[in-house]
């Protein structure tokens, strides 16, 4: 249960004042559902109100805070025109422009004769100084109040500053002083405030020094979120071990049978990559292994291995991807190497409906299909397994830990592979797993192809099409990547419809289109008429960024290469490359480019290594963006920003290892205090594993 401390912190954004219904949406799709998530909502800039200059000394430009004497209010002939108020005071005179005025309210707030405080930004209008629609007007006594630094939020469209400043203040009004959970020692050595002056401190920046991530209230609660990150993966992890595992040590003969039929021989890396995962299989602990591989490195085979291991022992196997496309594709690589070895296969994908899905779960409950192959589907509740002893999931990044706990809860002390061909910095690592065990692929499959990468700007595109051309009438096959499905008003992107009216209408029927927002049935179509039909030029979206393996495919046009992130445009770059023909990768950019966008084409030239990709990525665009999904297994973090503060993750990481060697239940002061971090941080998944207390 979350502690009453808490309670206040957990209540709806709509119980704060000013946040009505309308408001609560925004806030909600902005920061969060909860008053803590606005505590959250750090400012990302300031408003300098301290400057308080006379009218005939005020500089147009900036934002004052002036004492103005109230004169003569003009309300306006039509609807077009402003109304005025003409303001002075015994050095000149200014005006107060507002647009769709209401008469009555202004003569409330700014009433003739008196003086106010006016707050807001100097605008020159001919001779005549003025301030259209003032940020803030108040009384004399509450100059103090006005002549301040204010911070400023990030904000979302139909949401402006004032509400939104309002609604975080009450916020911080609620949060309570929690018990520390820091250790005394780092906490002095760090000379970090205590949790709520850290809290109140981030939200009341003084000047724009203060927004800087390293300051000791920011440091302090970056440190508190990867704390409880690294506490919440070390209490999973310790319970996991704990656990008893099953031993899951086949004799051989599958593999043998299997591995005949392979039409190549494995790399050092995938027998060394095996040879980890065998080891950790025989043991009596439940496996948790990440496989990190590059696109084409021939991790499926070696998970493969894994389940045929699993199989000989007389468990189940199940391999479970982010979507259809790459379900089947294992489908298609797994479905043979099985056969050859006697066992059955059984894909489940959300499409199957009916009978033959009833057909299919039956098979895996009698235990009939060895081995289960499908999407989220696997973990819908009314599938059940025989007795499931391996859990495969790929691209993992694409599962929360809740799913991947769904899955290998279906089983009796599961194993657990992961997998993923987006290289993960070991940074990243660390926040999505803890110490997990990682075994990486650095080679790639032998007769793998070089990829010439260019980079070419937009205006050579009919360069680029006379080139495909040519490269169609040799045979190649080519994929055609847009940014974009269709065109939308607010972006000039080339649009993958629009991309492939023009294409068909110069090759002719031999042009197809992929993207997102097509049925399951239609892409499976389109993708096997690329793949071993009659289209050749495949335009696309980034649908085909995960798993697709079409080997004839040679050539790879990115357009707007400039808008996609690193490790998106090396996924993409290693659907070619992966059959006998020499493969060239063409990203065109619209110039001028971007510091950023500039870094990013230059690594893609000069290397096909994902881990170093991947190292680069986090380094230009910070872990939050680095998958280029929020939904991602990697935690999205509110105030830590993993490019700058490594060094605090893994003093979170070894201060997490020592609070389980000490108190691995959490039972002692520092630990009752834990436990409140942890609920404040929603880590509740972790709470679950310690005894009450």
């Amino acid at each position: 249960m979350r502690p009453e401390i808490l309670f206040p912190l957990f209540a709806p954004v709509a119980t704060l004042p000013g946040i009505g219904p309308r408001y609560a949406k925004l806030v909600e799709s902005l920061a969060g559902p909860h008053v803590v998530d606005l505590c959250w909502h750090l400012p990302s800039g300031i408003i300098d109100r301290r400057y308080a200059p006379k009218i005939a000394a005020a500089e147009p430009g900036r934002i004052a805070t002036i004492v103005l004497r109230v004169g003569r209010h003009e309300a306006p002939h039509s609807r077009r025109q402003p109304y005025r108020i003409y303001c002075s005071d015994e050095t000149g005179r200014l005006d107060l422009v507002f647009f769709h005025a209401r008469p009555e309210y202004l003569a409330k707030i700014l009433p003739e004769g008196e003086e106010r405080v006016v707050s807001g930004r100097l605008e020159a209008y001919g001779a005549r100084l003025q301030i259209t629609h003032p940020d803030h007007v108040g009384r004399l006594e509450e100059i103090k109040k006005l002549k301040t630094v204010e911070p400023v939020y990030p904000l979302t469209a139909g949401l402006t500053l004032k509400p939104l400043s309002k609604a975080a203040q009450a916020a911080l009004a609620r949060a309570p002083e929690l018990p520390e959970w820091l250790d005394p020692a780092y906490q002095r050595q760090q000379d970090w405030p205590n949790w709520l002056e850290a809290l109140r401190g981030a939200h009341a920046p003084g000047g724009p020094g203060d927004l800087d991530p390293s300051t000791p209230a920011r440091s302090r609660l970056a440190y508190d979120e990867l704390l409880a990150n690294q506490l919440a993966l070390a209490l999973v992890r310790h319970h996991q071990r704990a656990q008893h595992g099953r031993v899951l040590k086949g004799d051989g003969h599958l593999r043998a049978k299997a591995m005949a039929a392979l039409p190549f021989e494995l790399t050092a890396s995938q027998n060394t990559a095996w040879a980890e995962i065998a080891a950790d299989m025989a043991r009596g602990a439940r496996m948790l292994r990440l496989l990190q591989g590059d696109v084409g490195s021939g991790k499926t085979v070696v998970a493969l291995l894994a389940m045929l291991n699993a199989v000989e022992t007389g468990a189940q196997a199940a391999i479970m991807a982010p979507t259809e496309i790459l379900a089947r594709q294992h489908y298609q690589t797994i479905a043979p190497l099985a056969a050859a070895a006697g066992v059955a296969v059984e894909l489940l994908t959300g499409r199957d409906k009916g009978k033959a899905r009833r057909e299919a779960v039956e098979r895996l409950s009698r235990g009939d299909a060895a081995i289960a192959i499908g999407t989220h589907a696997l973990f819908q509740q009314d599938v059940a397994f025989h007795d499931l002893g391996l859990v495969v999931i790929d691209e993992q990044h694409r599962f929360g830990v809740h799913q991947r706990i769904g899955l290998a809860a279906k089983g009796t002390a599961v194993d657990m592979l992961v997998m993923t061909a987006t290289p993960i910095p070991r940074t990243l690592v660390l926040t999505a797993y803890g110490d997990m065990e990682v075994s990486r692929l650095t080679e790639k499959p032998a007769g793998r192809q070089p990829i010439d990468t260019r980079t070419l700007p937009l205006d050579r595109l009919n360069e680029v099409v006379e080139g495909v051309g040519r490269a169609l009438q040799s045979g190649a096959k080519v994929y055609w990547v847009c940014p974009l499905v269709e065109e939308s008003e607010v972006s000039d992107l080339a649009a993958a419809k629009e991309r492939c009216a023009t294409l068909s209408a110069r090759f002719g029927p031999q042009v197809g289109l992929i993207h997102g927002r097509m049925k399951g049935k239609e892409k499976d179509a389109a993708m096997a008429a690329f793949a071993e039909g009659n289209l050749n030029l495949l335009v696309a979206t980034t649908v085909i960024e995960v798993g697709v393996d079409v080997p004839k495919a040679s050539i790879m046009v990115i357009e707007h290469a400039e808008r996609f992130g690193l490790a998106q445009l090396h996924q993409m770059r290693g659907r070619i490359g992966r059959g006998a023909a020499k493969s060239t990768c063409l990203l065109l950019y619209q110039g001028p480019l971007g510091e950023t966008a500039r870094s990013r084409l230059r690594v893609m030239r000069e290397t096909d290594d994902g881990f170093r990709i991947a190292e680069e990525d986090l380094r230009l665009r910070g872990a939050g963006e680095l998958l280029g999904t929020r939904q991602s297994g990697i935690p999205e973090f509110h105030l830590a920003d993993l490019a700058v503060h490594q060094d605090l993750l893994a003093a979170a990481r070894d201060d997490a290892r020592l609070i389980l060697e000490w108190d691995a239940e959490l039972q002692g002061p520092r630990g009752q205090a834990l436990r409140v971090l942890l609920y404040l941080f929603e880590q509740d998944i972790a709470v679950r594993y310690l005894r009450s207390g």
